[in-house]
């Protein structure tokens, strides 16, 4: 980098100025969980009737689980929810400047949503919550069991998010309005579709670019009519195998080849016609396909040796937040897919949603 130097000397200002112009360039808006992971046995997921490798909403039959899972497994704490990770992802990719990424979420007024506002901080993000006391912070509890996980989430506060307590404050929605790219995972569908949809109108009128995760299969199955409310607004549409054929059975695609799904859920309606939708679907350790213009192209996944396979909680995430940081950056789609993998395969290889100092990617 060293022959950038006397050029970013000699144009100081306009770098200040071009920083300022990249802060808050990227928008997420979601569950902002706090994450409990543990290693647990199958006697555990077989008594809470969870499948390996699955993500539910917590109901009554849970109500036990979180605390069992402190009590009977070695547990350890991260900042979660699928957005905020996408955006805390994005940012550790992109590094310089900080509070590049804008999250928008509900938490309670107590001891795990002071956790999640400091590992916020921590993760450079300009995280703005809508704090209220009717509700604790959600948390998510993450069974892992070898390469899978189990996910179960207890929305609590995050369920409480309040479109004309937050999004529609003057002050936030220029957060809103500085935005290039938005991100909302699909989970979100669940709490506030009508926040997703004030975010997703002004990203398809001001031609910038609106994203959306399927994010689990109960989402098609459950919460179709929100999802296809937001649809015609998406112009990049992300999704894992699962998913996807969740969304397939659902829309009656009547095929369960997912570049044949891809192209189909490319073709649904869209508002901004301009700008052709993109679908992003990855197969876990498979080839990623993506449907763009006409076109269906795959991308192989970077290998890992299983040995060093330490948790795909969070892989999803990291992907869409590789993919977002160059995204942002306007750099081309199959730029973007690299990243994605490079961000993925870093954070399978740990942990929780966690990442190394910097990352190793260029």
């Amino acid at each position: 980098m060293a022959s950038d130097e006397p050029k970013a000397k000699k144009h100081k200002l306009s770098e200040d100025e071009d920083e300022k112009d990249v802060q808050n360039s990227l928008f997420g808006m979601g569950n902002p969980l706090l994450d409990i992971c543990a290693v647990v046995d199958k006697d555990f997921l077989d008594k809470y009737a969870l499948k390996p490798n699955d993500q539910i909403l917590a109901d009554d039959n849970h109500k036990a689980l979180f605390e069992e899972l402190v009590k009977k497994f070695k547990v350890e704490y991260h900042a979660g929810g699928a957005t905020q990770n996408s955006i805390k992802v994005a940012q550790w990719m992109i590094q310089e400047p900080q509070k590049v990424g804008t999250f928008f979420g509900c938490i309670g007024k107590d001891k795990f949503g002071e956790i999640l506002k400091q590992k916020a901080e921590e993760a450079h993000i300009d995280a703005h919550y809508y704090e209220q006391s009717e509700e604790p912070t959600g948390t998510c509890a993450a069974c892992i069991t070898g390469d899978n996980r189990s996910l179960v989430a207890n929305l609590a506060a995050a369920n409480c998010y309040k479109k004309d307590k937050h999004l529609d404050l003057e002050e936030n929605w220029k957060l809103v309005e500085k935005a290039k790219v938005y991100y909302i995972a699909g989970f979100f569908l669940t709490v506030s579709v009508e926040s997703i949809l004030k975010v997703a109108k002004h990203a398809s009128e001001n031609d910038k670019m609106f994203c959306l995760n399927l994010s689990a299969p109960f989402i098609s199955q459950f919460f179709k009519d929100n999802l296809m409310q937001v649809m015609p607004y998406v112009d990049v549409l992300f999704g894992n195998e699962t998913e996807a054929a969740a969304f397939a059975k659902e829309m009656e695609f009547e095929t369960k080849d997912l570049k044949e799904i891809a192209k189909k859920a490319q073709d649904l309606p869209k508002v901004n016609k301009e700008r052709p939708r993109t679908v992003v679907f990855t197969q876990g350790k498979d080839e990623t396909i993506m449907a763009l213009n006409e076109k269906i192209e795959t991308y192989p996944v970077i290998k890992v040796d299983p040995k060093d396979l330490v948790d795909t909680n969070g892989a999803g995430d990291a992907f869409v937040g590789g993919f977002l940081s160059e995204l942002v950056r306007e750099k081309p789609l199959d730029q973007c897919v690299k990243a994605a993998h490079y961000a993925a395969n870093v954070i399978i290889q740990r942990a929780g949603c966690t990442f190394p100092e910097k990352p190793n990617f260029s």
